[in-house]
Parts: structure tokens; C-alpha cells; sequence
């Protein structure tokens, strides 16, 4: 008679769930830090004044496209200024933005587009060092204050104020945002993409960049 095979008992390891739980956890704190964004972009400050007339209209900085020309979200941020400029707001511009993302510095080709919508250039202010937001609200007030100006209208992109609310409500200034509106109306796809980029943006200043970059003006 034949033996019987012994029987073993199949150890059955179980599965290793920590890579699980480690993704799930990481997706909730990124969700968990956008919504605090997009908390944060709802409640910004606009202003902190009632005024209506400024010392200057600071246009922040995007950058331009690769020969150099202005990009349609440029150019609506200075076409803008240009109508805020015509209707009295402010006596001068100030265009902020340095080579950021390419070889172009921002300030000076937003410049040449201030200046051929009829901008004289006595009334035009270049800042070309900025390399972000922070930089250009802490550049532009650092000009202000060597000339003795202390109000400021600024123009950005109605997505991209919120952000710079945040950083302009920790600056020695009397201020309002102004925004651009676009050119062209974006699809709705873009404008949430855009939404979400500065949402991402809005968590970097608020959990590392105000205070590893701080500025002072």
C-alpha cells in the first residue's frame, strides 16, 4: 500500500497593505491641501483701502512667448493698465517681471506693448529682476518707496489675484487688485486646469514660500 502524501499547510502570507494605505493617505493630504487653497484664494483680500485714484498701477509679469512677443494673457494684463492709465487711475505703470521662463525679460516686453498702445515712456517704470509673485510685490514696492509713492492699483489675471492678495496684504502699501480680463474667453477645460495650478501655487506660498522667501521691501 502506497503512502500517503503528507499534507502541508500552504503558508499564504498576507498581502502587504502599508503601499496601500500610503497612497490613500498621500492623495488625502493633497486633496485635503488643495481644498485649503482654494479656501484661502475664496476668502483673499482685494484691498485694503477705499481709494480710487493710486500713486501707480503695478502689472504683474507672464512670460512671453519664444521670439519674445507677448503672449494673449500678457497682453490682456497691460491692455488693461492701459485703460486704467487712460481713465485717471494712476499717473504711471510699473511692469514687473524678470527672464523667468526664457531668455525674454517680462517687464520690458510688456513695456513695448504699453508704449504702442500710446503709453509715454515717462509714465512707464521697468522691474526686471522679478523671477515670481513675491518677487514682483516686493520689487514694486521697493521702487514706490524710493520715489515716494505709497498706493498701488494691481493687474493681473483675475485667476492669479488671489495669491497676489495674499501677498500684497503682508506689504507696507495702501492697495486693490484689478483684474484682466482675457482677450480671448478660455474653454472650460483651461480655466479649470488654470484653477488648479494656482490652487497647487496657493499651498506652496501659504506652507513654504512666505517664509522662505520672504522679501523686504
Amino acid at each position: 500500500m502506497a503512502p500517503k502524501p503528507s499534507r502541508r499547510r500552504a503558508s499564504r502570507r498576507k498581502p502587504k497593505r502599508w503601499p496601500t494605505r500610503l497612497a490613500i493617505g498621500a492623495a488625502g493630504l493633497i486633496l485635503t491641501l488643495l481644498a485649503w487653497g482654494a479656501m484661502e484664494r475664496h476668502f483673499a483680500p482685494t484691498s485694503n483701502t477705499s481709494l480710487s485714484r493710486f500713486d501707480a498701477i503695478i502689472v504683474l509679469g507672464s512670460p512671453a512667448d519664444a521670439d519674445g512677443n507677448p503672449t494673449p494673457n500678457e497682453l490682456a494684463r497691460v491692455t488693461e493698465a492701459v485703460r486704467e492709465y487712460d481713465r485717471g487711475v494712476a499717473p504711471r505703470l510699473i511692469l514687473t517681471g524678470g527672464a523667468a521662463h526664457n531668455r525674454f525679460v517680462e517687464a520690458r516686453v510688456m513695456a513695448r506693448a504699453a508704449e504702442a498702445q500710446g503709453i509715454p515712456e515717462s509714465a512707464i517704470v521697468v522691474e526686471g529682476e522679478a523671477l515670481d509673485t513675491i518677487h514682483n510685490a516686493c520689487y514694486s514696492v521697493r521702487i514706490m518707496k524710493a520715489h515716494g509713492w505709497h498706493t498701488a492699483e494691481v493687474v493681473s489675471a483675475a485667476s492669479h489675484l488671489p495669491r497676489a492678495g495674499l501677498i500684497f496684504s503682508r506689504l507696507p502699501l495702501e492697495w486693490r487688485t484689478h483684474a484682466a480680463p482675457p482677450l480671448t474667453p478660455p474653454s472650460a477645460i483651461g480655466a479649470g486646469l488654470g484653477e488648479i495650478v494656482e490652487n497647487a501655487k496657493t499651498v506652496r506660498y501659504l506652507v513654504w514660500a512666505r517664509q522662505s522667501e520672504y522679501c523686504e521691501p
